[in-house]
Formats: C-alpha cells, sequence, structure tokens
C-alpha cells in the first residue's frame, strides 16, 4: 500500500490509503446510504464528506471510486486515510495551507499555484496562503507532497479532518454516587458508603455564598463537543444561539448514539437549579452549544470564530490529540488566538482545553496553547488522577474521578456502557439504576466544565476581567494540593498551580473590580529594523541594475547555502549569479537568480537548459527589485 509523508502542524504524518473507504460530498439531500454503489455508511459528517463503503465486487477502490465519481449527484470523491499508528478516518477537504518561504513576492506565489492548478482561496498573511485544488490538480495530498519539494514553499500542508478524541474516562468498577461532592466535600458520600476528604472540592458552594447568588444570566458558556441533547431537563430553557458545524446550522445534530459527550459535559458546567436533577457550577448562565468537533482547519476557525460573534464569554473545550502528527498548524493556533484576543469586544473568550486522559508527560495538543487554561484532574481525596496528563502548559486541576466519580446529565439516547463480560447497559459504576436522564462521569473531560462554571462565576463577579485575567487569578487562588516536592516556583506539572478554588478566585475578581484602576499597561511600540545591505548585487558584489531577466530558482536562509548554490550554478552554467539580500522581521534571506539577460527569450532558454538538467525555477523580472 502507497505511503505519503506530509507536513501537519509542527510535525509529519505517514498516511496511507483506506482499501474501503472513500468520501463522497454530494449536491443531493437524499441519505447517500441509500445510492446503489454504496455499501456502507461509517461516518455522515467528516470535511464535508459521507465516509462509506463501495459496492465494487471484483473491481479495485481506485476503479471503483473514479466511476462514482461520474455520477451527477456527486461534487467530490475522495479516499479516505489513516495515518501510521493511528484507526482513525482522516478525509483530506481539499484545501492545502501554503507557507513560502520568506520574500517570495505575489508574483512567485502565484506562479506556484498555475503551475500546480491551485485556485487562491484566502490569503492569510504576506508569506501564506490558502489554496483549492481544481478539477486540473492531483489529489490534495500528493500536490502538497510535490508543493514541498518547491525550493519556494516552507510549509505545504493538507488540511485534513477526522474526529477527535473525547477526554471523558472510562468507567471503573468502583462504587458511584449521585451527590455532586465536586461542588462543595464534607468528607462523606452517605448513598455510596464512601469516605472522601472533607475540602477536596471546588469551593463552588462558598463562592455562591460570596456572590451571594448562583451568577449572571448575562455570562454566555459555549460548550463545542458533540452529542448535545438540548431536550434535557437542565439544559432546555437555557439554550442561547445553537449551532452544528455539520448542518451549517442551528439544528443541532442529535440521536446518534456514538455522540453523547456534550451533554454530560454541559451539565457539569450550566446544569439549571430548578429544583429536579442536578446543578451545574454556574446554573443561571446561558448555554451556547457548538456541536461538530471537528480536526480540519477550517472547521476549527469556523467554530472559534462563531463563538466570538455570538456573544461566548467562556468556551469549554473537553477533546483534543496527543498524537505528535497532529498537533496544531498556525492557522488552528491563530484562530484559538483570535478568540481569546478579540472575543467579547476585546477583553477576549476565556477558553479551556481538557489535558487529556492518556496519562502521558504531555498534554493535549489543543491544551497547550498559551491562551488555553489546560485542566487536570484530582480526586474527591485531593490526589492526581493518575490518567490526567502532565505538562508545564497544566494551569489547575479540578475534581473529578479517580477516587470517585462526578454526577452528570446524559442525553436520552445514551446507550451507557456495557459492563465488562455482562453484555448488560449500565449508567452507573455499581449497577445500581438511578431515576431520571443521569450517569457518572469523569477524566479531564468532566474537570474542563467545572473551571469553566468557575470562571462564569468570576465573570458574573467582574465582567470587566480580560481573558488573561482570567487565567492568572485562576492559578494565583489556587490551593496547593499533593506532596510540596511537586512543585517548583509554585508550578507542578500534574496539578498546574493547584486544586482551582472558587471562592478565591471570585473573591480576587471581586477585589480587582472594586479596587483596580482598570488600566492595563500597553506594549512600547517597536520600530521595524533598519538594516543595511539591502539590494540586488553581483554575486561577486558587484552592484547590479534591477533591469532585465534571469532564472530565480531558491530561497536561502543560511548565507553558506547560497555560497553551495551560487558555486554549482556557476559551474553548470557559466552565467551570471545574481543575489537579492533583503530582511524579513529581523531575519536576512536570499533569493538566487541565475543570469541577468536583456530579454526575457535569453532567460527562457536558460530556464529550459536548468530544468532539463533537473533544476526547476521560474522566470524572474529583475525590475521586480526596484531600484
Amino acid at each position: 500500500m502507497s505511503k505519503y509523508k506530509i507536513k501537519s502542524g509542527k510535525g509529519e504524518l505517514i498516511l496511507k490509503k483506506s482499501k474501503s473507504l472513500v468520501g463522497l460530498r454530494t449536491s443531493s439531500k437524499r441519505d447517500i446510504e441509500k445510492a446503489p454503489y454504496v455499501k456502507k455508511k461509517f461516518l455522515p459528517h467528516l470535511g464535508g464528506f459521507s465516509v462509506v463503503s463501495l459496492n465494487k465486487k471484483d473491481s479495485s477502490l481506485d476503479y471503483k471510486l473514479d466511476e462514482v465519481r461520474k455520477k451527477r449527484e456527486i461534487t467530490v470523491g475522495t479516499h479516505v486515510y489513516y495515518a501510521e499508528g493511528s484507526n482513525k478516518p482522516m478525509v483530506p477537504t481539499g484545501e492545502i495551507i501554503i507557507t513560502f518561504q520568506p520574500e517570495v513576492d505575489v508574483e512567485e506565489q502565484l506562479l506556484v499555484l498555475d503551475e500546480f492548478h491551485l485556485s487562491l482561496v484566502e490569503r492569510r498573511s504576506e508569506d501564506q496562503i490558502i489554496a483549492r485544488v481544481t478539477k486540473d490538480s492531483k489529489n490534495p495530498i500528493k500536490t502538497a507532497m510535490l508543493l514541498q519539494r518547491s525550493s519556494l514553499v516552507k510549509v505545504a500542508e493538507p488540511d485534513l479532518d477526522m474526529l477527535l478524541d473525547e477526554y471523558d474516562i472510562r468507567l471503573p468498577s468502583d462504587r458511584y454516587f449521585p451527590e455532586e461532592w465536586h461542588l462543595k466535600n464534607d468528607g462523606y458520600i452517605e448513598t455510596g458508603n464512601h469516605r472522601t476528604v472533607a475540602g477536596a472540592d471546588a469551593k463552588v458552594v462558598d463562592a455562591w455564598n460570596r456572590l451571594g447568588n448562583l451568577g449572571s444570566s448575562k455570562i454566555v458558556v459555549a460548550v463545542i463537543d458533540n452529542g448535545f441533547d438540548i431536550g434535557h431537563p437542565d439544559l432546555k430553557h437555557k439554550v442561547y444561539r445553537p449551532y452544528d458545524l455539520w448542518t451549517r446550522s442551528d439544528r443541532l445534530t442529535q440521536g446518534d448514539p456514538s455522540f453523547t459527550h456534550g451533554t454530560p459535559c454541559a451539565s457539569l458546567a450550566i446544569a439549571a437549579s430548578d429544583g429536579n436533577g442536578m446543578v451545574g457550577v454556574a446554573p443561571r448562565a446561558k448555554f451556547m452549544p457548538v456541536s461538530g468537533t471537528s480536526y480540519s482547519t477550517r472547521a476549527t476557525e469556523l467554530m472559534f470564530d462563531y463563538c466570538v460573534r455570538n456573544g461566548a464569554d467562556v468556551i469549554s473545550c473537553s477533546w483534543g490529540t496527543t498524537n505528535p502528527g497532529y498537533a496544531l498548524n498556525s492557522l488552528k493556533e491563530q484562530a484559538i488566538s483570535k478568540a481569546a484576543r478579540d472575543g467579547r469586544k476585546g477583553k477576549g473568550c476565556v477558553i479551556l482545553f481538557a489535558a487529556g486522559n492518556e496519562g502521558l508527560d504531555y498534554v493535549n495538543f489543543y491544551a497547550a496553547h498559551p491562551d488555553v487554561i489546560c485542566v487536570g484532574a484530582s480526586d474527591s481525596r485531593d490526589k492526581y488522577s493518575n490518567y490526567s496528563n502532565q505538562g508545564m502548559e497544566v494551569s489547575v486541576c479540578a475534581p473529578s474521578n479517580g477516587d470517585w466519580p462526578l454526577l452528570a446529565a446524559r442525553a436520552n439516547w445514551d446507550p451507557g456502557t456495557t459492563l465488562r463480560g455482562s453484555g448488560v447497559w449500565r449508567y452507573w459504576a455499581d449497577g445500581i439504576d438511578r431515576p431520571g436522564l443521569y450517569k457518572h462521569f469523569g477524566g479531564t473531560s468532566g474537570a474542563t466544565p467545572i473551571v469553566a462554571g468557575i470562571c462564569a462565576l468570576m465573570l458574573s463577579a467582574n465582567p470587566d476581567l480580560t481573558a488573561r485575567e482570567v487565567k492568572d487569578i485562576l492559578q494565583q487562588t489556587a490551593d496547593k494540593i499533593g506532596p510540596a516536592g511537586e512543585y517548583i516556583n509554585g508550578h507542578s506539572r500534574k496539578y498546574g498551580y493547584g486544586r482551582v478554588n472558587a471562592d478565591k478566585a471570585v473573591a480576587e475578581a471581586i477585589r480587582r473590580r472594586d479596587g483596580s484602576s482598570g488600566t492595563t499597561a500597553q506594549p512600547p511600540r517597536v520600530e521595524p529594523d533598519i538594516t543595511a545591505g539591502k539590494g540586488l548585487f553581483r554575486f561577486a558584489v558587484e552592484k547590479q541594475e534591477p533591469i532585465g531577466y534571469g532564472v530565480q530558482m531558491g530561497v536561502f536562509a543560511e548565507y553558506g547555502n547560497v555560497l553551495i548554490a551560487a558555486e554549482k550554478l556557476q559551474r553548470m552554467f557559466a552565467e551570471t549569479i545574481v543575489v537579492n539580500i533583503n530582511e524579513l522581521n529581523g531575519r536576512t534571506v536570499y533569493k538566487v537568480i541565475v543570469g541577468a539577460f536583456p530579454s526575457r527569450r535569453d532567460a527562457s532558454s536558460l530556464l529550459r537548459e536548468m530544468k532539463a538538467k533537473g533544476i526547476d525555477g521560474f522566470i524572474k523580472n529583475l525590475k521586480s527589485f526596484g531600484g
């Protein structure tokens, strides 16, 4: 099976084609599963495609996919891929994020697009664009690989979509109970006859007492996830501006037993206090469900942009990935940074991510973003929950399972968990059925919305806090738990700055509201660097006038590589070597051009000779370098 090595985030992925699955995008609203050429539908929404297997009989998958692509209702058909070592199907969306080498100008960039038959979708910066394959292009994976070999391209990353990990935890066989000890822990859980440690909680009840209420109804908590039961008694009267990335509408995808995770997460943050069921940390806050977690760059941008545009104050995310091949690319990082900077009319959305449950010594790559509050898990005895990922990026930890579980709402279509060997569905680890749409829950998935609810209480107390201030306050007011030796300069890789304390955090928010000036020092303005030596020179350091034509073959950041390339090119073609020296963000860059001809025809002749010897390049008008 063919393997493809591509850039992804800050690393590389080795992809291989699925032997049985393809992605189909249709122009018809009818269910693709009913099409005669579809054997089975596996995923209804992945990068805008339905992932299916085909009725191919004795023909190859490539042949059958080509045949299906000709169907009138099929707008795009693609292979499905797997990353080496993963069983998660991935679909290329058709877009490629291209970052050019420093100082590659717009004319040169457009030549690259023309060469690979790509269309420009969007420009993100001087050196970064988003392009899309066309009917004349090779598939996005092959195109990205070819782009990566171009001397003008720094990184070419095909946008891929896949399902992300959901950070709940497998229910252990311990006894569970339906009391919310994470709000206030008295040291004993009566219904479970279980001893805990008094005070090993998030101090939420104390925070309510300090506020004198259960928080503000003006605060909006967005939960980005899948599987929201917006008809649940504890959620249905709180829903505010819902959005579904799969349907691109306010009509949320519901009823699929594969997706139930969003309901318990949301309930821990904002479940209503109505005398029935359970209560969330910020029960008066509005609930913005954003359904359809996605690895895709476009979807990542859309979900955070939606939250910003529609007034989310807090964004809670209990999902992500710890596979190094799926580290965030620059556009995903920018999407999170933009929300943390521009949300709440410039004060920034407070963004939280779960550290992850793999027990690793590094955290979920989304949670590692510097603008994110990364949440780990502790248990009902104020000890480290050993599934919780560790790292310098952990901000705080919060109560979750490990010794005793959390109580949370469940979707009405949630099938529960099968007890090993029994074949019986259960919602409770002790096997005792309890009334209502509730379940036991845990993991960093449970810890994260608890902290999100605390952030909502802090903003209820002081809505002028910036996102950065909320994070700082949470870290400064957290309680140090666990061995003192775990902390270096106040921080632990396991606990972060400690177990979150809602009461102290709200108290500090109130103090800043009543006592601070509200002014923030502005960073000094940095003037652009002024650097000597800019211009166009012969390689022999003879001034070269910006007239005529040459063949540009590369952009270099290291002067040593310029010497090597110039010596080789001069030896092979016996032509003048011209080097454009410039500077970008304080870093010197070099464009190497072969020849300085009076006419384009002469330069074209050299280009053909160079390509015949395996050296790529393009015609460059030296006038573009200026005088």
